[in-house]
């Protein structure tokens, strides 16, 4: 079922209304109201891409990136599945996925900590329920990174809750996938015993079916565990589980009887190679610029689309003719009527006259409708009701009969005459074409952009066609799911889509929910047959949860005895897509009202892809509200698509799909262009999509593992744009990983050679300024975590963990301190390296369940083998039931005056950095002087033994000209090297070598060239005449700011580079 929507933008042939064009089956869901852009740009668009991706040029961004193939370390010991991983080992050197990722996943699952009743053990559950289901992928399928990412979001928000205490349901599904999986069998017998469905009884088949789903069907669970998805596995869920069929057949039931289901005749997306109706998703669109030769299952040779042709039909009784255009020239057989605008002034005349039809030798009404555009083509149209949506809607408006032309098999009907009986519809065309130039009546023939639907799973071009079929009727229910959105009951994430839902809904048409399969759900619904019953009676229908019960409901609808039935079960299947919408509750026992369904029904959330709004989610909604009387959900969370790094959407039809495991095992660029090979692409495909291969991973993917994988996809803002994902932002999340390793492999070093405990978390009180600014930096990151993970906003968690880990953590704190964590013998007293120890622990502890979500198995082998240095009792069992970190535990480690400071400290020791590397200090420390305000100046007293190890020197004079208590009154040495922090503070570095000083006086000139430009920018910026009326003032503000700054460091260069050069001068 996770398959990406497909927009369907249908101009089919020679339909020249004036009105949107027409939807491209009866589904439920209307397409008309989608902002589709126009096919010329979409053709563009496509081209441009494909243009880039064959141009000689390479790809600019995955060139940055540099990775070898790194040593990979594996987990040797003898672990049974399921039982506990052992963590006394030595700790490896590096961070390794392989080591890493073993034996984990076991034993949670043998632990059932993923299961909701293990919440009553939590010391801190909370009476609060968290209920989702995953969106089900299909039997069929392999994931890809659209469903890596639907895991990673799910995931992360199920254990952060599991994490606060709430009661936990996380449901796994699986979908039949109805014409997917017959596909497979039907190839896979066909392939290894030679034989089609046909050959086999419907009993038999299906056999077929089970086996390879009891054989291949756990394939795709066994992925979800490798992603690390904490799903309660004893409550997993497949669509034709028997608790789910017999779901499925209750609904049917209960909507019958409600009016809402209806047995009627219209038309429906029909693959000809399936012989089935097929739904909207199963319908790919292919944009043609004109003339194309496709090879169509079934023929020989490739047939030609993208041309317009033009006939004549003759008016009856009148010397004239009426010139139609069509894409479809076999479908002329079956034309009713010619169809004009009412105002033409060309047609004026021919207003209720006939048309003699060529080949039939019927006559055709001309009909007049203001659908019809005059300003295209001849401004006439064929109407051809029984093989076009559009022309359907016409028959219904002026009662024309309907004629079916093409079978069910693609095969002209016995309608068409003796001459086409039988043969296929594309070869009918030249047929037809052959004998109207035959009689004069061929007009002309052009090329013509149009957009194909051809089905998804066979190749097939799609025929509408008119079939009997069951609908369900959606108007009210759509409606109520409009005004549940509109009254607040049910949230949409993010907010736009509230518009796009409702004008969808209030487009709606019915859904056309029959099947032409064997492999599915069978239609519950049966025809009654009576005794004296005759062809020509209109059929009568029951329907029931069993045969028994619908021969009673038509024993009572006919008034006989049931004995005298005979009932004939309806061979068709129900659309996946129906049984799919009620998996909210099904999967919970419904229609049965078991204990899971009272405790996690309605769910909590539902989380997919905003491509699967209309397809599946607004289903559930209407069903779910429908059935049970409730919303299946409160909330529901769409995340963006993931594009490739072209801005492709990532599709099997152009040969981009990245598979998870690839970036999680790593992949040689000959297996992945392997799996291009084997794909069904044609061939201008296959070379563009080995091309991207060969520039995008010219040495293939390299290993990235599952924790580096989920928290790239989590880094992204799912809320808006869509994601174009590189594999360089996995690898830059697998350094992270490799950073949080290293910073383990130093605390385990620390913890394990003190003498003294790790104090507990609430009696550690911090001594100096650098803990305390690291303790309030961990303070302000779990708040922010908190607000974004309610905002769903998971990027920002993640880049809050990320900044305090890396640049908080790692560059600041563990640099200042590692003088007192190392060097036990120096002055520094046992009291700081105890407390630093206790920050430092608590610092990787705390963070490391922040992070859990993300990276459940990184974090669950570093904060086990944390646990031995662990003050007090001792902890659950796993990370991932630990209390997830909350402020107020924290609340005692804020210090917001060290925060506010210390960005000052920071810059200072970035321009301190910079000046030693200018003049090519490498090693000695040396004296410098801050000559700043007195503010500032306390800020520097308070930090300085940090200013001091950051900014590696031996001693920071600092001056105030305005003077101020406890600084130096005598400013720095002249002829001295200037950097500017701010403007009102520089740093003076002394500089004695001639050689230094020529140094000097070169990167002083060339940053003076560059922030010339920069103030010149920031001054015509200022000088433009709507500045102080459209600008805001703290921007003004933010401006003068670095303009000031800019016109500091100006001045100083220029005052430098004259000390400088009169030093040379002098020597």
């Amino acid at each position: 079922m996770w398959r990406a929507g497909r927009v369907l933008t249908w101009r089919l042939a020679g339909r020249l209304y004036s009105s949107k064009p027409p939807k491209p089956s009866s589904s439920s869901l209307s397409q008309s109201n989608y902002p589709l852009r126009p096919q010329a740009e979409k053709q563009r668009r496509r081209k441009e891409r494909e243009g880039a991706i064959l141009s000689s040029q390479r790809s600019t961004a995955e060139d940055n990136v540099k990775w070898s193939e790194k040593q990979r370390v594996e987990y040797t010991a003898q672990t049974p599945p399921g039982t506990k991983k052992d963590t006394s080992l030595p700790f490896p050197s590096s961070y390794s996925p392989d080591y890493v990722e073993s034996s984990w996943y076991q034993w949670w699952e043998k632990e059932g900590l993923f299961s909701p009743e293990h919440h009553e053990k939590l010391s801190h559950a909370v009476d609060k329920t968290f209920s989702l289901c995953i969106p089900p992928p299909n039997v069929t399928g392999t994931l890809h990174l659209g469903h890596a990412l639907t895991v990673a979001v799910e995931d992360a928000l199920v254990r952060w809750r599991r994490m606060q205490g709430h009661r936990v349901l996380w449901v796994p599904g699986c979908d039949h996938a109805g014409i997917a999986t017959q596909t497979v069998v039907e190839r896979m017998l066909l392939r290894e015993e030679g034989k089609r469905r046909q050959d086999f009884t419907r009993e038999e088949f299906l056999q077929e079916v089970w086996k390879w789903k009891n054989t291949k069907g756990e394939e795709i669970y066994n992925q979800l565990r490798r992603l690390g998805a904490s799903l309660d596995w004893s409550r997993a869920c497949f669509t034709m589980d028997p608790g789910f069929s017999r779901a499925v057949t209750e609904a049917f039931v209960r909507l019958c009887d409600s009016g809402l289901i209806y047995r009627s005749e219209g038309l429906v997306n029909w693959s000809c190679a399936l012989e089935s109706a097929i739904s909207d998703i199963e319908v790919d669109s292919k944009e043609l610029s004109g003339p194309t030769m496709l090879s169509v299952p079934g023929y020989e040779h490739e047939v030609e689309f993208g041309t317009m042709l033009t006939f004549a039909y003759p008016v009856e009784g009148h010397d004239a003719e009426v010139m139609v255009s069509t894409t479809r020239p076999e479908t002329m057989l079956g034309d009713m009527a010619v169809a004009v605008h009412p105002d033409d002034p060309r047609y004026q005349a021919v207003h209720g006259k006939q048309c003699r039809h060529p080949f039939t030798n019927r006559l055709l009404p001309i009909i007049t409708d203001t659908m019809v555009d005059m300003e295209l083509g001849t401004g006439a149209v064929k109407v051809t009701p029984a093989h076009d949506h559009t022309d359907f809607l016409l028959s219904q408006r002026h009662s024309l009969p309907r004629l079916t032309v093409i079978g069910g098999d693609g095969r002209m009907t016995p309608l068409c005459g003796h001459w086409l009986e039988g043969v296929k519809r594309f070869d009918a065309r030249q047929i037809v074409l052959d004998a109207l130039a035959e009689r004069k009546l061929l007009r002309g023939k052009k090329d013509h952009a149009m957009t194909l639907p051809i089905c998804s799973r066979s190749g097939d071009i799609i025929e509408p066609l008119l079939k009997k079929q069951w609908f369900v009727r959606c108007n009210e229910m759509a409606k109520k799911a409009i005004q549940a959105v509109e009254d607040g009951q049910l949230q949409i994430i993010p907010h736009f889509y509230t518009k796009t839902w409702k004008n969808w809904l209030s487009n709606i048409s019915d859904w056309c929910i029959s099947r032409q399969l064997w492999w599915g759900h069978q239609i519950p619904a049966y025809r009654v047959e009576l005794p004296d019953s005759t062809d020509k009676q209109e059929e009568q229908w029951v329907w029931g949860r069993s045969e028994d019960e619908a021969r009673q409901r038509a024993a009572v609808k006919c008034g006989v005895k049931p004995e005298d039935i005979s009932l004939t079960q309806d061979p068709d299947v129900l659309d996946t897509w129906f049984s799919s919408a009620l998996f909210p509750f099904a999967m919970l026992g419904w229609p049965q009202q078991t204990s899971d369904l009272q405790c996690f029904y309605p769910n909590s959330i539902l989380e997919t892809g905003s491509d699967l709004i209309f397809f599946w989610v607004a289903r559930m909604v209407m069903l779910g509200t429908e059935l049970t009387s409730q919303l299946p959900f409160k909330k529901v969370l769409l995340h963006s698509l993931v594009r490739d790094k072209h801005g492709r959407k990532m599709s099997k039809s152009l040969g981009n799909v990245i598979d998870p495991l690839d970036v999680i095992h790593g992949a040689s660029l000959e297996r992945l262009q392997e799996k291009v090979k084997v794909g069904n692409l044609e061939p201008r495909e296959q070379v563009v999509a080995m091309e991207a291969q060969r520039k995008d991973f010219p040495k293939g993917i390299p290993q990235c593992g599952t924790d580096a994988l989920r928290f790239a996809l989590c880094s992204h803002k799912m809320q808006g744009e869509d994601i174009s994902l590189s594999i360089s932002q996995v690898l830059s999340s697998r350094h992270f990983c490799n950073k949080m390793w290293q910073t383990l492999r130093f605390a385990l070093g620390v913890l394990g050679d003190s003498t003294t405990p790790v104090e507990p978390l609430e009696e550690t009180t911090t001594l100096n300024s650098m803990d305390r600014w690291v303790c309030s930096r961990l303070y302000s990151t779990i708040v922010q975590c908190e607000k974004s993970f309610e905002a769903y906003e998971l990027h920002t968690v993640t880049s809050a963990l990320y900044s305090f880990w890396v640049h908080s953590l790692c560059d600041v704190y563990l640099e200042c301190v590692k003088p007192v964590l190392v060097h036990t013998d120096t002055e520094h007293s046992g009291r700081s390296r105890q407390v630093a120890s206790s920050v430092l622990y608590h610092c990787v502890s705390v963070s490391l369940a922040l992070l859990s979500p993300f990276m459940p198995f990184l974090t669950e082998e570093l904060w086990q083998r944390l646990q031995p240095f662990r003050p007090g009792a001792a902890a659950q069992t796993s990370l991932c039931l630990q209390p997830y970190p909350c402020s107020s535990q924290l609340a005692h480690w804020h210090f917001p005056d060290e925060e506010r400071d210390f960005p000052l400290v920071q810059e200072v020791v970035r321009v301190a950095r910079s000046l030693r590397a200018q003049c090519g200090m490498t090693k000695e420390k040396t004296a410098m002087w801050a000559v700043c305000s007195s503010s500032q100046a306390q800020i520097l007293l308070h930090f300085e033994s940090a200013v001091w190890t950051l900014s590696r020197i031996s001693n920071l004079h600092i001056y105030c000209p305005q003077g101020g208590e406890g600084v130096l009154s005598t400013p720095p040495p002249a002829r001295s090297l200037v950097g500017v922090v701010d403007h009102t503070c520089q740093l003076h570095l002394h500089v004695q070598s001639e050689m230094r000083v020529s140094k000097q006086i070169v990167e002083l000139t060339q940053r003076r060239e560059k922030l010339v430009p920069k103030l010149e920018e920031f001054l015509c910026r200022v000088q433009s005449p709507h500045y102080l009326t459209k600008v805001p003032a703290h921007v003004r503000q933010q401006t003068d700011s670095k303009m000031s700054a800019l016109q500091q460091e100006l001045k100083n260069i220029e005052d430098q580079l004259k000390v400088l050069q009169g030093s040379q001068t002098t020597e």
